[in-house]
This record gives C-alpha cells, sequence and structure tokens, in this order.
C-alpha cells in the first residue's frame, strides 16, 4: 500500500484549504483512510477518517463543521476539505490506511501505512 498526500500550504486564518491522499494497492473495499496531523512539539493525532464500506465518517471534535473527508474511488482518493482554517490547525498532516477489516475507528493505532506529510501553516 502506498499513500502520497499533497495539498499543503501557507494560508491565512478564515481561509479554506484541500488536502488530497492518492492512494496504491488498496483493494476496492474493506480499507479506512484517515487524515492525522501532528503540531511541533505534540503527539500525533487522528483528524478524519472514511470508511471505504458505506462511506461514513469519523471526525476529531476540534473540526465538526469545518472540516470534511472524502473520497473518489474512480481517482485513488481521498480528500480532506478544511475551512475556516484556525492557526491551531498548523501541523503536517499525514494519511494513513487500515487495512485490517475490523470495526471502524479513528486510532492512529490501527493505522498501518502511512503516506509522507504534508505541511499545513496557518498565520497571518
Amino acid at each position: 500500500v502506498q499513500l502520497q498526500a499533497s495539498g499543503g500550504g501557507l494560508v491565512q486564518p478564515s481561509s479554506s484549504l484541500r488536502l488530497s491522499c492518492i492512494y496504491s494497492g488498496l483493494s476496492l473495499d474493506g480499507w479506512v483512510i484517515g487524515w492525522f496531523r501532528q503540531a511541533p512539539g505534540k503527539e500525533r493525532e487522528a483528524v478524519a477518517c472514511i470508511n471505504s464500506y458505506d462511506d461514513k465518517t469519523i471526525y476529531t471534535d476540534s473540526v465538526k463543521g469545518r472540516f470534511a473527508i472524502s473520497r473518489d474511488s474512480a481517482k485513488n482518493r481521498v480528500d480532506l476539505w478544511m475551512s475556516n482554517l484556525e492557526p491551531e490547525d498548523t501541523a503536517d498532516y499525514y494519511c494513513a490506511a487500515d487495512t485490517s477489516l475490523g470495526p471502524f475507528t479513528c486510532v492512529l493505532a490501527a493505522f498501518e501505512d502511512w503516506g509522507q506529510g504534508t505541511q499545513v501553516t496557518v498565520s497571518s
């Protein structure tokens, strides 16, 4: 499984940004892809996850109503749509895959395949 994250950049507060995760090596079904982030000096945390079975999603509380995760199976892509960005959203963002076929979770430890990070900086 390979994952490639892109779309990061420097934006002003209240701006929007779309991150994309291109994946390969995954079956048509039976996986979860999540977005995670790690701010300087902090632990990596889950942001949002999407289930390939039924497109159900999980969001961490701090991004609910501002971020949306979606997938385009025709393009092998999972996007993270971020709006109303805040300086606290500044971090390296990673996408990862869980192919364990276990219960749908958005817990970091469940994800075994990781892409490289893409940096998001929210600053005026």
